[in-house]
């Protein structure tokens, strides 16, 4: 299963890093792809969408729904 989900508040390839750890750490088994460009991230595996919601505000940015 893949699913994206907008985030706000990204700026540089720095926080693109540290939303991914933060992701990488709450989903171990998932695939994470951040994209700068449109806020994206893209996520492939079984996950819990309050999990992400939540790793995206403890990084720092806006969790801003499904894309």
């Amino acid at each position: 299963m893949t699913t994206t989900y907008k985030v706000e508040g990204m700026t540089c390839g720095g926080c693109v890093r540290s939303l991914t750890a933060a992701l990488e750490t709450s989903l171990p088994d998932a695939q994470i792809d951040v994209q700068l460009e449109g806020g994206l991230v893209r996520v492939v595996g079984e996950h819990d969408g309050y999990l992400i919601e939540q790793a995206v505000g403890d990084a720092g940015f806006e969790f801003a729904g499904l894309r």
